[in-house]
Parts: C-alpha cells; sequence; structure tokens
C-alpha cells in the first residue's frame, strides 16, 4: 500500500511539474506575460526541488535500510511521517524485520554462548587439529592438561614425548587409543577418541583426551586390595591354629621333661622336640606378622587432613628417621621453598611414607661411596605442592623400578614388598600421585605430588 501511495506521489508531482511546463511555455511564446513567465518559472522550480528532495530521501531511507542489514546493526529505527501518509507503514514494517533479525541473532548468540559453557565445562579435554596442523584447545579440561605449555601447532606437543604428536596424527575417525603421557611430572594415562569435522574449507580431527590415570590406579589398588584381603584371610585361618597347637605342644613337653629326670635319651628326643616345635611357632609368629603388615593395604583409613608446614613436618620425621645417618657418612640436606609453605595433609600417614622413602634412600647407599640424600618441597608448575626424596645409592633397573608399587614386590631380603604399595596407596587417597625416575648405579628420585 505504501509503495502504491509512493508511486501515486511521484505521478501527480510529475504531471503537475509538466502543466506547470505547458504553461511556461505558452506564456513564454506569448507577448506581455513577463510577471507570470517568472512566477511559473519559481513554481517549477520548486516542484523539481520538491520532487527531487522526495525521492532522495525515499533513497536515502532505502539504503539506510539496506545497510543496516549488511552490517548488522538491528538498532537502526525508521520515521517517515514526513513523508506523507502511507510511509508508516512501510517505516514499521522496515522497523520489524530489523527487530525481528535481532532477536533471532540474540536467540544465535545466546545458543552460541551456552554451547560454549557446555563444551568449556566438558570434563574431558577437547582439542582439534586441522590439515594445517594447527592444534586448538577448546576447553578448561584440554587447558588444564596442559599447563602453561603453550600449544599453537603439532609440534608443540612434543614436550610431552615425541610420541604423542606421532600417535594422535595416526589416528582416524572413530579411531580409539590408549596414550601414556607424563606432564610436569605426573603421570597421564589418556584414552584418546578421534571425530572427524567437516568444514567448508578445511578438515579437523577433534580428539576426546579422557584423562583415566586415577581411575587405573584405583581400580588396580582395589584388585589388589580384594587379593590381599583374600590371602591374608585364608592365610590367618591356616596359621593361627598352627600358631595355637605349637604352642601349646611346646609347653606340654616342658611340663613332660620334669617327669622323666632319669631318662637321657628321653630327655634328648623331647629337646629336638622342643626345638622343632618352637621353630614352627616361630615361623608361624613371623608369619602371621607378615600378613598383618599386609592387612594395612586393606584398612587404610581416610586421610585426616590438616595444614602442616612442610619443614617443620619435614624436620620432625627426620629426627626419627634420620638421627643414627652421621654414623654412616650420610649427608642429608633439606632444600624447602618457600621456606613457609605449607600443605595439607594427614600428618601421621605422611610420615609413614616419608620414613619408608628414607629408609629405602638408606638402604639404597649402603654400597655408595657418595652417599648423599636430598629432600626437597616446591611448588610445581601447576601450582602442585611436591615433597622430592632423591638418593646418590645403587639406583634401580627397569624391571625393577615398572614393579616397584606393586604390592609383595621386594629386592630386599627381608622385606615385605609393603612400603612403596602403601605409599602409593595414601597418595592416592590423598588425591596425589607418587613417581619415581631412576638409574642404576647413580639413584633414585621419588616425588610426592599433592
Amino acid at each position: 500500500m505504501a509503495f502504491k501511495q509512493f508511486t501515486l506521489r511521484i505521478i501527480f508531482r510529475t504531471i503537475l511539474a509538466m502543466v506547470t511546463l505547458v504553461l511556461l511555455t505558452v506564456f513564454i511564446t506569448s507577448p506581455g506575460y513577463h510577471a507570470m513567465t517568472v512566477l511559473l518559472t519559481i513554481v517549477l522550480a520548486v516542484q523539481l526541488v520538491e520532487l527531487t528532495k522526495f525521492v532522495a530521501k525515499t533513497n536515502a531511507e532505502l539504503v539506510r535500510f539496506l545497510d543496516a542489514m549488511r552490517y548488522g546493526d538491528f538498532s537502526q529505527r525508521f520515521d517517515f511521517t514526513n513523508l506523507g501518509t502511507g510511509f508508516e507503514e512501510l517505516a514499521q514494517a522496515f522497523t520489524d524485520i530489523l527487530s525481528r533479525l535481532q532477536r533471532e541473532r540474540n536467540s544465535q548468540e545466546q545458543t552460541l554462548r551456552h554451547l560454549k559453557a557446555i563444551v568449556e565445562h566438558v570434563p574431558a579435554p577437547l582439542i582439534s587439529i586441522n590439515t594445517e596442523h594447527k592444534v586448538t584447545l577448546w576447553n578448561n579440561s584440554a587447558r588444564r592438561l596442559f599447563g602453561t605449555h603453550p600449544i599453537v601447532n603439532l609440534n608443540d606437543l612434543s614436550c610431552f614425548g615425541s610420541h604423542f604428536p606421532k600417535q594422535l596424527i595416526a589416528m582416524s575417525a572413530g579411531d580409539k587409543k590408549l596414550i601414556q603421557l607424563d606432564i610436569d611430572g605426573m603421570e597421564h594415562q589418556l584414552s584418546a577418541k578421534a571425530t572427524e569435522i567437516k568444514m567448508p574449507n578445511t578438515n579437523e580431527l577433534l580428539f576426546s583426551l579422557q584423562d583415566i590415570q586415577s581411575e587405573l590406579v584405583s581400580a588396580q589398588l582395589e584388585a589388589w586390595q580384594d587379593l590381599v584381603s583374600v590371602l591374608t584371610h585364608e592365610i590367618m585361618n591356616s596359621i593361627t591354629p598352627i600358631t595355637s597347637l605349637a604352642n601349646t605342644a611346646s609347653v606340654l613337653v616342658e611340663d613332660i621333661k620334669p617327669k622323666v629326670p632319669n631318662d637321657n635319651n628321653l630327655q634328648e628326643e623331647l629337646i629336638d622336640i622342643s626345638d622343632a616345635v618352637t621353630t614352627v611357632a616361630k615361623r608361624s609368629d613371623s608369619l602371621m606378622q607378615f600378613v598383618t603388615s599386609y592387612r594395612r593395604l586393606t584398612r587404610l583409613p581416610s586421610p585426616n587432613k590438616t595444614s602442616i608446614e612442610i619443614s617443620t613436618f619435614i624436620e620432625e620425621v627426620t629426627k626419627v628417621a634420620c638421627h643414627h645417618w652421621p654414623e654412616k657418612n650420610i649427608v642429608l640436606t633439606i632444600d624447602i621453598s618457600p621456606s613457609s609453605l605449607d600443605i595439607n595433609i594427614d600428618h601421621d600417614m605422611l610420615a609413614q611414607v616419608l620414613i619408608n622413602l628414607l629408609k629405602n634412600a638408606e638402604h639404597a647407599l649402603t654400597t655408595s661411596n657418595n652417599k648423599q640424600v636430598t629432600i626437597k618441597g616446591f611448588i610445581n608448575q601447576r601450582g602442585n605442592p611436591v615433597i622430592e626424596v632423591s638418593d646418590t645409592g645403587c639406583g634401580m633397573n627397569s624391571d625393577t623400578a615398572k614393579n616397584a608399587f606393586v604390592p609383595f614386590y621386594t629386592t630386599k631380603r627381608d622385606g615385605s614388598g609393603v612400603g612403596l604399595a602403601l605409599t602409593k596407596q595414601v597418595m592416592l587417597a590423598h588425591g596425589g600421585q607418587v613417581s619415581l625416575q631412576t638409574t642404576p648405579e647413580k639413584g633414585s628420585h621419588f616425588s610426592l605430588i599433592f
């Protein structure tokens, strides 16, 4: 309707101008009408100017409307009341169109923000690699996984091991792979899954890197706990009556000896029996103590955490575990940075862990000429408190290091294989990790990462 009225207005103005032009021509060709000629000339000029402004104003508003759509400026509003009746509807139509586009864009932006928030809070790290090997970290989990390391290109992932980028780029859409990484001294087991995303100009591989390290360790410890629980239960059920009977037999033999003082042969036989029964009783007691030590793996209580200053804590532990080291020429170095560094731990649990590590260090230094043990406390690149215990002892070979935290495994003649297994369980209960770096004949390096 508005465009129809606009056309009629243009036609009306054009006809009016043409009539004026005709009259002007008539008066010009007729003598004696000079005043009328001047008047009609002025009227025609006014009509032409008004027609031009009328068309130009309409075109300017149309251009403003199209520019608003082109550049997404949906805040523009239109008012055609000065153009005459009918243009109010056109102005309202323009305004409604821009308002609807603005609402749709706001809705799309809100949906996009919602999707970004969901992606940011997905617990699994998400990264993508395009055809140019550019890497994008899509969420907080991915940024936390790689820490402060700048990741822009595929080669940047080589700082976590040369195998890591090769394993990722070798994967195809739908592939799954278990990848082991060491990031800032912390071991990670990543369950990687690849998905292909096709874009108009390029294709990307989206990787979900679920860190299952804690789940694997928990499952492993739970399996060991179940095994130890069954074994200790069966062994205790078998050893307890043997120990009881052996002790009873030893008492009976001692009671019989005074009753046959003159029978030397019987006395000798009774002594042999007593020695044998006593040996059985002692070995049974030792076995029961051995089994009892393993029960600690299945009965570890929840840690009672308190804030403790590391320097004070280490000083207390070393007074107990290292007081005799000067006699063995073992040099102990303690380095805490900052000196006021504190940590939330269960004092008793961690004291036993540190004592075990110091005893292991002392044992490793038995044949060493350079007997040094260093304890460090610091904050790593990820902001985690770390306690390190390192020695210059005999170190471990690869097989020993691989099984160091496995229950029952020990290289000591009188060892039980409980110490490091318990250390790993205590650290897991604290939400942390224990890692081992060792070199044969050069020493071992244990890190407690909280």
